[in-house]
């Protein structure tokens, strides 16, 4: 009587940890949307921003944009651990890792990106042609779909189901030891590892060339100073992305190297809602650390939300005029009240 006592309320309080998980996630899910469908909006009305970096600035956005709409509906899917096909269920863990891996090679690309821009600042915009970028892009989305589809094409754990219908659940179907050396190990260290050590040669050049002087030429310095700015905000993209899929990873590390080691539940929930809240941390980078981005933030919120007209003397300075015109257009048509 005891022991069935103690287990209807260990059951209860999973079913109450498995509620909050889905409450939140579906709350970050909406974040990371609407945040990064934001981020591409000011990128898209801003004339300042249609640079090469923007690019892979936007094919994160787009990676974030998937995870919010995609990728954390399946992962509650998964969650419920419903009956269904091995194949069906292989297949919706598989998007989830195709997609959740997405963004390391834009922040590979960016940190690349940013490298040649100080590095040869003068051959910069002849070795980045539209042409190359998109081919780049390209070549990120396939190598992360291909990638995360690997489990697909055999590396999986049909072998070991004793029927075609399972009760749904990520590790009942992906292996971890394809999650530890080729999503962990190759996938997302390795290029961390070249990141951190293109943002250190970034930073190393920025500091030469302002401590030699170059700030003499106003050209040069402003170069090198904004450069500085940037390259600091995009670092700090890379470390949250670093802290927020690590815990994940290293607990994947953990159940396959110690399988017999039991990972409390509200600590996988934990570590998997903060790998998919990175999706919704980048437009608040941008709008604390990005002084343009935060301006035309406030400017969308002011004419399409408020529906007020933008001030002239501050918008137009950092804003396409045009851009400001159409927005007033379109707040003439609603009645003050």
């Amino acid at each position: 009587m005891l022991n069935t006592s103690q287990e209807l309320h260990t059951s209860q309080e999973l079913n109450i940890l498995h509620g909050i998980y889905i409450g939140t996630e579906c709350l970050v899910a909406v974040s990371a949307t609407l945040g990064n469908i934001l981020v591409i909006w000011v990128v898209k009305m801003n004339s300042t921003f249609q640079n090469m970096t923007l690019h892979f600035i936007v094919s994160l956005a787009l990676a974030d944009i998937v995870m919010g709409i995609l990728v954390m509906p399946l992962a509650i899917v998964v969650s419920l651990r419903i009956s269904t096909h091995f194949y069906t269920c292989l297949a919706m863990c598989c998007l989830i890792v195709a997609f959740s891996n997405a963004s390391i090679l834009s922040l590979l690309a960016i940190a690349i990106d940013r490298y040649l821009r100080v590095k040869l600042p003068t051959r910069y915009k002849i070795i980045t042609t539209e042409r190359r970028v998109w081919w780049a892009l390209g070549l990120c989305w396939f190598l992360s779909l291909l990638i995360g589809l690997v489990p697909m094409f055999g590396w999986n754990k049909a072998e070991a189901r004793t029927s075609e219908f399972l009760r749904c659940q990520f590790i009942s179907v992906i292996r971890m030891d394809y999650m530890v050396y080729v999503i962990f190990f190759t996938w997302t260290l390795v290029p961390l590892l070249i990141m951190c050590a293109l943002y250190i040669e970034i930073f190393y050049i920025i500091r030469t060339k302002l401590s030699q002087g170059t700030t003499n030429a106003r050209g040069t310095g402003g170069f090198y100073g904004r450069e500085f700015k940037t390259a600091k905000s995009l670092a700090l993209v890379l470390f949250l992305f670093a802290i927020s899929w690590l815990p994940l990873c290293i607990i994947n590390c953990v159940s396959y190297f110690y399988p017999k080691s039991q990972i409390p539940e509200v600590l996988m929930y934990l570590s998997i809602l903060l790998s998919h809240a990175n999706s919704a941390m980048n437009p608040i980078v941008y709008a604390c650390k990005i002084k343009k981005f935060k301006n035309t933030y406030l400017l969308i919120l002011r004419t399409y939300i408020l529906c007020k007209k933008p001030r002239a003397s501050s918008d137009r300075a950092n804003n396409r005029a045009t851009v400001i015109n159409q927005e007033v257009l379109i707040c003439q048509y609603i009645p003050d009240h």
